[in-house]
């Protein structure tokens, strides 16, 4: 138990000093540190715990105590939170966060005298998995910042520089999401999953310009809202079967868990940006590009899922659950299939990450909604590929918007000329997203099996879906491998910091993609048979062929280091005379024209506006119906 306080408690502690040491030379010195320190500490505790199943832990005779710091510290916070609001007049926020610290205050007056719960903390092998991502993915984004925020502030000169606090924040996160997915306590939980929604508002309003005020607001006002949900549904789960233990409730009576897993889900639901809720994610694009990378790969998001992957017992088992898991599953294929069309309309590459990002969540909580022991396995694993091939992209993008200007996907024609290590970087982020034999795809090969054994109907969801991915993702890949002679006058500028997390992030994805049957054998099978008494096996044909195949993973990338080097250029009628530089001629009224290539986004057909709506009304409806099952 010690390593798990560690690695809650020293990331906060780290956040700290790097508040009120802001000298670059040592901010450099303790994030470095810092994050080998939290590395090591999570692969220790993966070697502690990953044979022991499920391990249980009271925390001691000071639990009451804890609780009691957790909830002055919520208290204080959710009245800090109010105070800004109406600062800003967001007035909305203030009474959904008073109404969230109202029945925490009162839940806590009534009944926190006499709460127990025998295991406060936890550890098993799906809190292993989120640790690995936590600690290797979260520290490596905040190595990677040390140099983008430099270079962030040095495109933004007018904006004032507050770096230390953008630190503390991101470590601060990374402390709750420790706390979260260790939490079987869900007080606790719920403290740690506040905690996330508080650090995500400062970071999308980090540089407190008007449209980042406005963006961290809604991302507040919907999770705040969520997390409204998720504390009446420890109310009522303690006043029905007085316990406030996540792992009870799969044994609970449907009467005491019916509606609590309905908040819960809800919750998960608005913290994982489905829709109707996902304009919150697609509007913390404001902030820097790491945190966003922070938000979609490693942290706020991924709570959601997690928490919606931990109620897919009660989903399973629990007599009136399965209907629940159903409109929680419904939700996600609607979300899935919707913003994996709205993404073939963006140019902005950030958007098509977000959107993309969006689409798999959907697809990881239509899995674990329905809640089968099969797809349980596939939504483990489309969280381990996404977090790696997302944040591996979203960094890559931050850096190309430093060098190019723009993050525009039209500019990164003949990328692989221009930035060839970057670009190399993201060819093998977009291959992971949808290309065999890269892991990403085999995990939807595996959730498209086992939804189409559950409920063929969300198949229909799931095909069109991937085709859409198939779409947006194949036409970026294009851009960045078109050959095209590189600028005279281009120069690039690239951080020692993001060289190094970027190239260590491509790694990953190529070593878990090698290595994901032996993650799946010793980590994700053991978890599996736990719960459900079965699970799942991949088919011995279909690792002849995949290990046929994963020679392509380690090819790709090497046959990219000279990709377009020793090419014989043809002449080419360009619509008017040729000029002796190849990408210009002479067009009509002698005007000298670039040649330039543009992809079709169908905005007519998948605009934002044509299908949000649809999917906001939607998924209202269904999670509406869900609830109402729940009552």
């Amino acid at each position: 138990m010690n390593t798990m306080v560690f690695l809650i408690l020293f990331p906060i502690i780290v956040a700290f000093l790097l508040l009120i040491l802001p000298q670059l030379f040592i901010r450099k010195i303790i994030v470095g540190a810092s994050s080998i320190a939290i590395i090591a500490a999570s692969l220790f505790l993966v070697v502690q715990y990953f044979q022991t199943g499920a391990v249980y832990f009271e925390a001691g005779e000071y639990a009451h105590e804890i609780s009691l710091g957790m909830f002055a510290i919520e208290v204080a916070l959710a009245a800090l939170i109010i105070g800004i609001s109406i600062r800003y007049k967001q007035f909305l926020a203030a009474l959904l966060m008073l109404i969230g610290a109202v029945l925490v205050i009162w839940f806590e007056v009534a009944h926190g005298s006499e709460i127990h719960a025998t295991h406060n903390l936890f550890v098993d092998n799906l809190s292993l998995i989120m640790t690995l991502i936590i600690g290797i993915i979260g520290t490596l984004i905040a190595v990677y910042a040390l140099g983008y925020m430099e270079d962030y502030h040095h495109h933004h000169p007018k904006m004032k520089n507050r770096t230390p606090f953008f630190f503390f924040i991101v470590f601060a996160f990374l402390g709750a999401m420790y706390g979260v997915v260790f939490s079987n306590n869900l007080m606790w939980l719920l403290f740690f999953w506040e905690i996330t929604t508080f650090c995500s508002f400062f970071l999308i309003g980090y540089s407190r310009e008007e449209i980042a005020i406005k963006n961290a607001f809604r991302a507040a006002k919907m999770n705040i809202l969520g997390g409204i949900g998720f504390t009446v549904a420890i109310i009522f789960l303690y006043t029905q079967a007085h316990t406030v233990e996540l792992d009870k409730l799969p044994t609970l009576a449907s009467a005491a868990v019916l509606l609590p897993a309905a908040l819960l889900a809800f919750a998960g639901i608005t913290k994982s940006a489905q829709m109707p809720f996902s304009s919150w994610l697609l509007g913390a694009m404001v902030a820097p590009t790491p945190v966003s990378a922070l938000l979609h790969s490693s942290t706020m998001v991924k709570a959601g899922v997690y928490l919606i992957v931990r109620l897919s017992p009660v989903f399973a088992f629990v007599e009136g659950g399965s209907t629940i898991g159903l409109f929680v599953a419904l939700v996600g294929a609607v979300t899935f299939v919707l913003t994996s069309f709205m993404a073939i309309s963006q140019s902005d590459a950030k958007r098509v990450l977000a959107y993309s990002t969006i689409a798999n969540l959907g697809l990881i909580v239509v899995c674990a909604g329905i809640g089968s022991y099969e797809l349980a396995w596939a939504a483990v694993m489309l969280i381990i590929f996404h977090a790696i091939a997302k944040s591996l992209l979203f960094l890559s993008v931050g850096t190309i918007e430093h060098n190019l200007g723009d993050r525009i996907i039209e500019s990164m024609d003949g990328l692989i000329v221009k930035m060839p290590k970057v670009a190399i970087g993201v060819v093998i982020g977009i291959c992971g997203m949808f290309l065999a034999p890269f892991g990403m795809l085999i995990s939807k090969w595996a959730a498209l099996e086992g939804i189409v054994a559950a409920n063929p109907i969300l198949t229909v969801f799931i095909a069109f879906g991937s085709a859409a991915t198939l779409f947006f993702w194949t036409k970026w890949l294009g851009k960045v491998l078109m050959i095209k002679d590189k600028p005279a006058d281009f120069t690039t500028k690239i951080p020692a910091t993001e060289s190094f997390t970027l190239s260590l992030l491509a790694f990953f994805t190529v070593a878990v993609c090698i290595g994901f049957p032996a993650i799946s054998y010793f980590a994700l099978e053991p978890f599996i048979q736990a719960i459900y008494g079965e699970t799942y096996l991949l088919g011995q044909g279909n690792m002849i062929i995949l290990l046929l195949m994963m020679g392509l993973i380690i090819v790709l990338p090497l046959r990219l280091l000279t990709y377009g080097n020793k090419l014989n250029y043809k002449a080419q009628y360009l619509a008017g005379t040729n000029l002796a530089e190849r990408e210009k001629f002479y067009g009509s009224m002698g005007i000298t024209r670039d040649l330039s290539l543009r992809s079709f986004y169908l905005d007519s057909i998948f605009g934002e506006d044509k299908l949000f709506k649809l999917g906001v009304v939607s998924c209202i409806l269904l999670i509406i119906i869900m609830i109402g099952v729940g009552v």
